[in-house]
């Protein structure tokens, strides 16, 4: 089975669509049923034979040192590199290629959650012998790529071919790319591909359509991707947690007399008074939901105290 070692894991994102919510975290560390959005790409790239990652930081990097603070997850390498300026994907890549420059690797975006099996991707670059192998997706979202014959042809119009795929977030790269890239240099690999294309270069691409493949990107989609995993009974089949998801969490305390109704989720420590009710509503660890409050369709960031009547709210 042909395997890839070493995965680089997108992390520097600043979320703005994502905000208030994510003055409290990077988008990455965004809880979904109390496990960190990230982890999820690493126990999926654990899954597919990674070993080591790379992650790069920008906003709120201490956060992340403090998620990863023995360099490693379930026991696999995690090198943090920090952009003190945000460099966007292509010069994130770059900025790691002292850690990736001697193998294949991975690219994964952080804030993704999504269970396409990866070794299709994988089995797929190697077939063709490609530079680079872009997972590519019906998303709706955009259509971006032109794929013809296995072959990316065109990726943002450069060439006048028209696309009709997505990225989906997830590609294998050879080292080579590393001599495409400007050192130094805030660009997003768009570009880079698509110069890539005009000099000969071998870009593949892989449409993976299976599966679900979810882009938190604001709070209606954070909200949607906690209501999937409810009523489908969804659980990505590479997540290993015990007792994943878990909608009150054991160290929560609700009075008997409060209700939680539709998607409600409880997370770590928090606290939910007498005759409360939360309907649609998810509070992150340590909020302390008055007696008598009423919450419908809200998210509660950590640590904060809420008492009244909210609906449709970030608190």
């Amino acid at each position: 089975m042909n395997t890839i070692t070493h995965a680089f894991v997108l992390g520097a994102g600043l979320g703005r669509r994502l905000r208030p919510l994510t003055e409290d975290f990077p988008k990455p560390l965004i809880p979904i049923f109390q496990k960190p959005l990230i982890t999820f790409a690493l126990d999926h790239l654990i899954d597919a034979g990674v070993e080591r990652f790379v992650i790069n930081t920008h906003k709120q990097a201490e956060l992340f040192e403090n998620s990863f603070c023995d360099n490693e997850y379930q026991g696999h390498s995690v090198t943090l590199v920090h952009e003190p300026d945000l460099l966007e994907t292509g010069g994130g890549i770059k900025n790691a290629e002292r850690y990736l420059a001697n193998d294949l690797f991975l690219t994964y975006s952080g804030d993704i959650l999504t269970d396409v099996p990866l070794q299709p991707l994988i089995d797929e670059h190697f077939r063709r012998g490609n530079d680079v192998t872009l997972a590519l997706r019906e998303t709706g979202l955009a259509s971006e790529v032109a794929l013809r014959a296995h072959r990316v042809v065109d990726i943002a119009n450069r060439y006048g071919i028209a696309g009709n795929l997505d990225f989906a977030n997830i590609a294998v790269w050879n080292s080579n790319v590393f001599q495409q890239i400007p050192p130094r240099r805030k660009i997003s690999f768009i570009p880079i591909v698509a110069d890539w294309i005009g000099k000969g270069g071998k870009i593949g691409g892989l449409v993976m359509n299976d599966g679900k493949w979810f882009n938190i990107g604001s709070r209606a989609e954070y909200l949607d991707v906690h209501r999937t995993i409810i009523r489908e009974r969804w659980t990505p089949y590479y997540v290993r947690t015990r007792d994943w998801p878990e909608r009150v969490a054991k160290s929560a305390i609700v009075d008997s007399s409060a209700q939680l109704r539709g998607c409600s989720i409880v997370g770590e420590n928090c606290q939910v008074g007498a005759d409360a009710i939360l309907e649609d509503t998810i509070l992150w660890a340590g909020a302390q939901i008055a007696s008598k409050s009423q919450l419908h369709g809200c998210i509660v960031r950590s640590q904060k105290k809420v008492s009244g009547i909210h609906r449709d709210s970030d608190i």
